[in-house]
């Protein structure tokens, strides 16, 4: 996606999406989620993670010929879509996987960011000290599949430089 696509997809959405502050389970307790989500998809296509049910809100207009592009590209069916909204540096997401039952044993993440760069960082579960770091830029996109979700967590930093407003997409495949 050209810089200028992506630019106007992340306006576009900013309107259209509706965002919510989630709340999720962490050390025992409910706190509300540093980013805010919308969960989107096709009827049915239910997810739960952090303790929560998400029923999906419809797909955007902007959505759809993003949507066709990467299931034909990458050859997924994508049903569904996390759209999370970080603010600034100091929006961020813990360490995680995406390994929901209802996921798939591999499951294929396709992640399309928008907007400002931001340090992404994949980390083994085996080994914390083996990691890699992206900075994810307006367009880019970052594909997770195969035993990825087994056998690395990833996490989007909290960061103290100034950084602008990320919309990051995960489009996904619920069974």
């Amino acid at each position: 996606m050209t810089l200028d696509e992506a630019d106007t997809l992340d306006a576009v959405l900013e309107r259209q999406v509706d965002w919510q502050t989630h709340r999720m389970r962490m050390f025992g307790k409910w706190v509300d989620a540093p980013r805010l989500s919308c969960w989107i998809g096709d009827p049915g296509a239910a997810y739960r993670y952090s303790g929560q049910h998400f029923e999906p809100h419809p797909w955007p207009g902007a959505l759809v010929p993003l949507r066709e592009r990467l299931q034909a590209e990458l050859g997924v069916p994508f049903n569904s879509v996390l759209a999370n909204l970080y603010r600034d540096g100091r929006d961020a997401m813990g360490w995680h996987s995406d390994d929901e039952p209802e996921l798939g044993p591999e499951p294929v993440i396709a992640s399309v960011s928008l907007g400002a760069t931001r340090r992404f960082v994949l980390r083994r579960r085996d080994d914390h000290a083996v990691k890699q770091t992206f900075a994810l830029t307006s367009g880019s996109l970052l594909v997770m599949r195969g035993t990825c979700q087994r056998e690395w967590q990833h996490a989007l930093p909290r960061t103290v430089r100034p950084v602008g407003r990320r919309i990051n997409l995960t489009f996904r495949h619920i069974l």
